[in-house]
């Protein structure tokens, strides 16, 4: 029995070892294992949930990589497909704090997206008590399809499941196809999970909002108004019971279908990366819900991981553990 499948993308993560330089004068990159979902299994499987992750790997060394690094941490890895014919993902990330993160993907031809339904098949839905998926896992098939019905199969039998909305928008061929995507989702997911940028991008059908910066491009800035996009998403039927909304230094909030706001107060930290801190906070958040806390208390342990990593190189590598995060917490007044 698993707590939660996680379900997407996954890479190696080349970091910036020289922390400040703009990107044409790094020297040298530290190698860690990312992809929303991966750093999320990670997560919570260091904070005491068992989790199993459903991704796929090329027949290449850093499918390798990756699948020893989620054995040494526990996660279950015997659902993960290799996809012969194609390579295990790649990222390429530059760190100049406090607000510059440029990262470059590389997904051509990438494993992961050829996720297919019989992949879905062979997983551990019906042996889960959660199914967690992405937004880059909709971005293109058959991706796509296997992870609409991973959500729908899992709605099926009962199992809770969380949307990390994870909109990286040069993953898209339109980034208007985000939003009509989750969208057309939303009827199997119990709670979603996003940034401001993310929730408006789901709710995005004119293309003059979007801003994108060479430097930032699967993070782009968005305009719209916030209260109408929240409406949007909860006001689905069926759909999401809860919308969290990850604030960073504010804090998070979590947004109820009954109209209902619960702040979580953040914890204040130095930033010195915000990479793999949204995955953070989901682990955090995540371990609340599905060990019964209640709505604030799970935010706030959203908000404790998510500092925590904020004050790290990269993501899935360096995700707390429990103690940690007890002791982190203790020193900054307590919950």
């Amino acid at each position: 029995m698993y707590d939660i499948l996680t379900i997407g993308r996954s890479s190696i993560d080349l970091y910036a070892n020289d922390i400040g330089a703009a990107f044409p004068d790094i020297e040298s990159f530290g190698a860690f294992v990312g992809g929303c979902p991966t750093n999320i299994s990670v997560g919570v499987q260091r904070l005491g949930l068992r989790a199993a992750l459903l991704t796929a790997v090329g027949e290449d060394p850093v499918g390798e990589f990756l699948l020893k690094f989620l054995k040494d941490e526990g996660v279950e890895t015997r659902f993960i497909p290799c996809k012969p014919e194609h390579r295990t993902s790649a990222v390429v990330l530059g760190v100049e704090p406090p607000d510059r993160f440029p990262l470059i993907y590389y997904r051509d031809n990438c494993a992961d997206i050829e996720l297919t339904i019989d992949d879905v098949l062979a997983a551990p839905i019906a042996e889960s008590r959660a199914v967690l998926i992405s937004g880059t896992g909709l971005s293109k098939e058959p991706s796509r399809s296997a992870t609409l019905y991973a959500a729908e199969k899992a709605r099926s039998v009962g199992c809770r499941v969380f949307l990390d909305l994870d909109f990286r928008a040069d993953q898209w061929h339109d980034p208007r196809a985000f939003g009509v995507v989750v969208r057309s989702a939303l009827r199997y997911i119990d709670i979603a999970i996003g940034t401001e940028e993310e929730i408006k991008a789901a709710t995005l059908t004119d293309l003059s909002q979007l801003t994108i910066e060479h430097s930032q491009i699967s993070n782009p800035t968005i305009e719209g108004d916030m209260a109408n996009a929240i409406e949007t998403l909860l006001g689905a039927a069926p759909g999401p019971e809860a919308l969290i909304v990850k604030r960073g230094i504010e804090g998070a909030d979590v947004h109820l279908v009954s109209d209902d706001v619960i702040h979580a107060a953040p914890f204040p930290v130095e930033v010195y990366n915000t990479l793999g801190a949204g995955d953070a906070f989901a682990s955090g958040f995540i371990y609340g819900n599905l060990s019964g806390w209640d709505w604030e208390k799970s935010a706030r342990l959203g908000n404790a991981t998510g500092a925590i990593v904020v004050t790290r190189h990269g993501c899935a590598n360096f995700m707390p553990t429990m103690p940690e995060v007890d002791e982190f917490v203790a020193e900054r007044g307590g919950w």
